[in-house]
Parts: structure tokens; sequence; C-alpha cells
């Protein structure tokens, strides 16, 4: 006989990192390993308390999609992403 937790996914603690020019801060959020990382930027993003599409975020070098999820990149417990401000501009005048 199966029990109950059988087919309930863990759920993974990962650290949001933030380093601006006036701040740092970290929050770790407790997600499901299918959740689309889209719903964690947004609440990271209001946590910090800053405008939606103000950061890229950043797993292990690569640029995370809003459409991947911790299990689609290999996210283990206690895994890190960094917010980056996002950067516009830069192109010649």
């Amino acid at each position: 006989m199966a029990s109950e937790n059988d087919d309930v996914k863990p759920k993974l603690d990962l650290v949001l990192n933030y380093e601006g020019t006036r701040q740092r801060a970290d929050i770790t959020v407790k997600v499901k390993q299918n959740m689309p990382f889209q719903k964690i930027f947004d609440a990271a993003e209001k946590r910090f308390g800053k405008e939606p599409g103000t950061f890229k975020f950043v797993f292990e070098g690569k640029r995370l999609n809003p459409r991947e999820t911790p299990a689609s990149v290999g996210m283990e417990n206690g895994d890190m992403i960094d917010a980056m401000l996002e950067q516009l501009g830069g192109g010649a005048c």
C-alpha cells in the first residue's frame, strides 16, 4: 500500500541574493521543483521592493528563463540564485 506522501514532491529552499549599490539582501524561498521561475521572480522583485522585470536571475553563470523550473536546471536544496539589475542600452549614439 502506498503512503499518502509518495505523490508529494519535496520542496526546495532556494536562496535569492541581491547586491545593490545601497543594499545587500538574501531571501530564502520554499518552492516546488516544478514551479515556473516566473512565480519565484515575481515574488522576489516584490520582496526586494522593485518593479517587475527589474532583475535578471542567474544560476551557476546561466541566465534563468522564466518558463524553466528548478527541476529542469537541476537545482538542489540550498542552491543560490543571483538577482542582478537588468541593464539596457550602451549602444552607439
